[in-house]
């Protein structure tokens, strides 16, 4: 076997060892996020591309026909193109886009895909890329025609790392690499022809697709499971301040020799109160919205009990099936209560209202209390740590979204959207 023979396997292997470690981990892991499951089938791909050019390098000492050179190349190109789309995908992923352009991007993506594949076959019969010339491999003088949409995919990533602005500098210069390095390996694959150059290209480019972005949002996420954690028992404890608890109590124990049945309901109220925070103190997932209704029901109910008439809620609830991050929206509606209604002698009304859009749940918040100048808080201050939480924990752990407008003798209105898929 000659050098060049020796070298191009040895790389095959190489990468298809360090691939497989990599697809491995993702297989296993639990909880995969979207991006990871794009990447995993990204990785399978590249695996399968690197195994028939593993094959290919032992077989073709011994086959040189016409029928053998041709079909392999065919599949060659065919993968190429195939991986550039793998690769599109994983990076729609893993960053966000816009629905709409995210929509129409993939279907011309998917129909140019189709385009270059077609013509890798129409190629079989006609040459017009490459030929079997009597005795190898040759191309043709258009051969970059069918390398176009290549370079398509990797202009759409150069794109997204230069103009996305969530981006941060180590995933942009993760992106910039993966686009750089084929350019590099088409100049080296010339001054060293016959050397597998772009293999080793793929294993460095997905290299760094791995440890600096895959490895390091798994940090990043687990840093910040830590933070939300640390932010859920201060927001608990904000939550359960020993005003609340003497008051709920004392009208408790009033309502007992008046009326022992309401008295005990409100007990059981305040006793599921207590355990749905203390039980969110430990809980770092997504929980169904008919958990946090209820919990904002039974907190209502306590509320009543001590404020009567003042206090009214009305549940327009028009779609409940949903997730939402433990303790995100009733902290909102007791705002509501607190420095809204509450702050009106008569009290008021809060409306809670959930409905679906195409790409989004939403729940509206709205009261009719004294309302605020918007442009006299400051949102950012420390005082405002608990609204600052739910944002942060809405934004990280769903995509998601906390708005709010309000209006000086008018009332509130909390707006939390919450990403579909």
């Amino acid at each position: 076997m000659s050098g060049n023979l020796i070298f191009n396997a040895s790389i095959c292997i190489v990468g298809i060892a360090i691939l497989l470690i990599h697809a491995v981990n993702l297989f296993i892991k639990k909880n995969k996020r979207k991006d990871e499951f794009a990447l995993l089938n990204f990785l399978l791909l590249t695996i399968a591309h690197f195994s028939i050019y593993l094959a290919f390098t032992f077989l073709r000492v011994n086959y040189t026909n016409k029928p053998f050179i041709i079909g392999f190349y065919t599949t060659f190109y065919i993968f190429n193109n195939l991986e550039a789309f793998f690769l599109y995908f994983y990076v729609t992923r893993y960053v966000d886009f816009n629905y709409r352009i995210k929509n129409i991007l993939t279907i011309a993506v998917s129909i140019l895909l189709g385009i270059f594949i077609t013509l890798d076959f129409i190629n079989i019969p006609t040459g017009i890329f490459f030929y079997y010339d009597g005795a190898d491999y040759a191309r043709s003088g258009v051969m970059i025609v069918s390398q176009i949409y290549q370079f398509i995919i990797l202009a759409i990533v150069f794109m997204v790392a230069l103009l996305n602005k969530k981006l941060v500098i180590r995933e942009r210069i993760a992106f910039f690499l993966y686009c750089l390095l084929p350019g590099v390996a088409i100049v080296l694959q010339n001054a060293f022809k016959g050397y597998a150059i772009a293999y080793l290209s793929i294993i460095i480019a997905i290299e760094i697709l791995f440890f600096f972005l895959n490895v390091q949002k798994n940090i990043q996420l687990v840093e910040e499971q830590q933070k939300n954690k640390e932010a859920q028992i201060k927001i608990m404890m904000s939550q359960i301040q020993p005003h609340f608890i003497y008051n709920s109590l004392s009208s408790i124990s009033t309502l007992i020799p008046l009326d022992p049945n309401k008295a005990q309901k409100a007990l059981d109220d305040f006793t599921e109160y207590l355990r749905h925070n203390l039980s969110s103190l430990t809980e770092t997932k997504l929980i169904p919205f008919e958990d946090e209704l209820r919990h904002i029901q039974t907190y209502v109910s306590l509320e009543k009990v001590r404020f009567n008439d003042r206090v009214n809620v009305i549940y327009d609830i028009e779609v409940k099936d949903f997730s939402v991050p433990p303790l995100s929206i009733q902290p909102i509606v007791e705002n509501a209560i607190k420095h809204g209604i509450l702050k009106k002698i008569e009290g008021g009304t809060i409306s809670i209202k959930t409905y679906s859009t195409k790409d989004n749940y939403v729940v509206e918040v709205i009261d009719n209390g004294v309302g605020y100048d918007m442009n006299s808080i400051d949102f950012e201050a420390n005082k405002h740590f608990g609204i600052n939480n739910i944002r942060h924990r809405i934004k990280s752990m769903c995509n998601g979204s906390l708005e709010i407008i309000s209006e000086i003798n008018k009332g509130t209105k909390a707006v939390i959207t919450f990403k579909k898929g």
